[in-house]
């Protein structure tokens, strides 16, 4: 009978494992081995170095705390982000720790980790909402302004660099993550301490649950604020709201828009009053109430508003002038725009999606609508494909590419206004046509960061931009006042300055008889120009020679001139398309 020899496998040496030549064993063993082996050294550097070992561990502990107690106590506004707020007693951290204390090994462990991810994910919120809160005036939502973090790395990129714009984004994504893994990583450190402390931790929880309590029911406080909080509680339920009242506003706007006052109002029917008229439709980035009003911006832009009215006079024009409520503040100037011409409060990314996305009859597009006007758009902030140029109901549009620009960029802005005017007057207004011309022009010399400015030129001197290289080189760079206040001020003051003399003198030097401007700010600036508590206000004005137009406004109560009263009427600024459609002879007819 046979032999029957069992098969042994001969061992693995060095280079048998396909995974890793020259390794012993397969991958995961290594990987167990590797974590051993590095366990086992942290051991022995423990025991040679005890006392060492005794102040990194209460230093990590001490770490661990202030992290979770700091990440529950933090604000999510600027304003807020006071010493006086880490003086409290987080409920949060009570709860936690009897959760904790309850839980056998494993369950704790995950329990901790959990914990500390959606705590290291609310700090990121928190912060998220001061940012939006100091460039937007607003909170950071959840659901709809991802997007906007790319146009932030865009304006970053053209403010101060690409190279900068770039270390931006890889650290804002290194401390988000960091946040998470180091917040989780405190929470599991705390809560194996408490469990190593188990009787001590009990008392000591019991009598912070007795203290949080007592202060909540007597409402005691210190420098000012409760000493008992639920603030991270209260930022999460706010973050939940937040997001439902986002989904449900969907619903309730795509209704809200349908129906139109003027949405089947035939083309002979809509502002038969303006027939031969050039209508412009300005708006300049940024030009808000407070650059009427602020006592360090005021005076300069106040005197550059009368200069304008009074020479706007000599030329045969003159000027009624009033507030909007813009629906947008600090940024987002598309909000602005669209809020204007559709006569809607858009005020979020999706309702922008949403009304462009329709056939909503928009102040452009009513000129197109009659038959009678040729209609274009002037657009040098505009540097990629623009699908809703349609929906504006523009004909032609000119964004940064197509006005012939050979000059330098100044920081976002593509082109100095009035270069954008010069090259509309050459391309659109200033040639022979059979119809009149309905133009809407973005001005963005005054967009932040306000660093370099222009300066006027001679506007036969204006040329194809090169003009304009040396004054670029010897402006004031962006990183010398992004973070300046004071400076900023001055700036933004300097920069609307700019923009209403390059527009009235535009119109001084090219308008008719036949020639309306429309023209208003779309936002105002951001907070640490406009101030925390500033209005949403920014001014608007109509000009024309032809004394009718402005008589069809008189019932408006507007001011004379450029600039606005302080007692001027303030409407939303979703209410001027039909005030102005009524005001020139539009027959409504509702859409169904």
């Amino acid at each position: 009978m046979p032999v029957i020899t069992p098969f042994r496998r001969p061992p693995q040496t060095a280079g048998d494992d396909p995974d890793t030549p020259g390794a012993p064993g397969p991958a995961p063993l290594r990987a167990l081995t590797a974590l051993g082996a590095r366990l086992t050294h942290g051991r022995a550097w423990r025991s040679r170095h005890p006392r060492a070992a005794v102040v990194v561990r209460r230093v990590t502990t001490a770490l661990s705390a202030i992290l979770v107690c700091g990440a529950l106590l933090l604000p999510n506004t600027p304003a807020a982000l006071e010493p006086n707020r880490f003086a409290r007693i987080p409920v949060e951290a009570v709860v936690a720790a009897v959760l904790l204390l309850c839980l056998p090994r494993v369950p704790r462990l995950v329990a901790a980790a959990l914990f500390g991810t959606v705590l290291g994910a609310l700090t990121v919120l928190n912060l998220l909402d001061m940012g939006f809160t100091e460039y937007l005036g607003r909170n950071f939502n959840l659901v709809l302004d991802w997007g906007l973090l790319d146009d932030a790395q865009s304006f970053v990129a053209d403010s101060m660099g690409g190279a900068t714009a770039a270390w931006a984004a890889v650290g804002a994504v290194v401390l988000a993550v960091s946040l998470l893994v180091l917040m989780a990583l405190a929470s599991v450190r705390l809560g194996e301490l408490l469990a190593a402390h188990r009787e001590r931790a009990a008392r000591g929880a019991l009598l912070t649950a007795t203290v949080w309590m007592t202060c909540a029911s007597l409402g005691l406080q210190t420098f000012g604020v409760p000493v008992a909080t639920t603030s991270a509680s209260r930022a999460m339920e706010a973050q939940a709201h937040r997001v439902v009242d986002t989904l449900r506003d969907e619903a309730a706007f795509a209704k809200e828009a349908k129906a139109d006052r003027f949405g089947a109002t035939p083309g002979a029917e809509l502002v038969p009053d303006l027939r031969g008229k050039d209508m412009v439709f300005t708006f300049i980035e940024s030009y808000g109430r407070s650059a009427v009003e602020d006592p360090v911006m005021a005076p300069g832009v106040d005197r550059t508003l009368d200069a304008s009215t009074e020479a706007l006079a000599k030329a045969g024009f003159h000027a009624r002038s009033g507030w909007l409520t813009s629906a947008t503040y600090g940024g987002s100037s598309w909000l602005g725009h669209s809020t204007f011409l559709s006569g809607l409060w858009v005020d979020n990314q999706q309702r922008y999606r949403t009304v462009t996305a329709g056939d909503r009859l928009t102040l452009t597009k009513a000129f197109r609508k009659t038959g009678d006007w040729d209609t274009v758009g002037i657009m040098p902030g505009v540097q990629k494909a623009w699908p809703e140029a349609d929906w504006h109901g523009l004909d032609k549009v000119y964004d940064a590419f197509d006005m012939g620009y050979r000059g330098p960029k100044f920081s976002w802005s593509t082109m100095p206004d009035q270069y954008a005017l010069e090259a509309f007057q050459r391309l659109e207004h200033g040639r022979k046509r059979d119809r009149p011309l309905l133009a809407e022009v973005i001005l963005t010399s005054s967009h932040q960061p306000w660093a370099p400015i222009p300066r006027m030129v001679g506007w036969d001197e204006v040329g194809d931009g090169s003009v304009y290289d040396g004054i670029e080189a010897a402006g004031v760079r962006a990183p010398d006042i992004i973070t300046d206040s004071a400076r900023s001020k001055e700036e933004y003051g300097k920069s609307i300055q700019y923009s209403v003399t390059s527009l009235t003198q535009w119109l001084e030097r090219y308008g008719t008889d036949d020639t309306v401007l429309v023209f208003l700010g779309d936002h105002q600036p951001l907070a640490r120009v406009s101030g925390n508590k500033a209005s949403r206000d920014v001014p608007v004005s109509i000009v024309a020679r032809d004394p009718k137009v402005l008589d069809a406004i008189d019932g408006w109560n507007w001011t004379e001139g450029l600039r606005p009263a302080k007692d001027a009427p303030v409407w939303r600024m979703s209410s001027f398309r039909d005030r102005f459609l009524t005001a020139y002879g539009s027959t409504p007819h509702p859409s169904r």
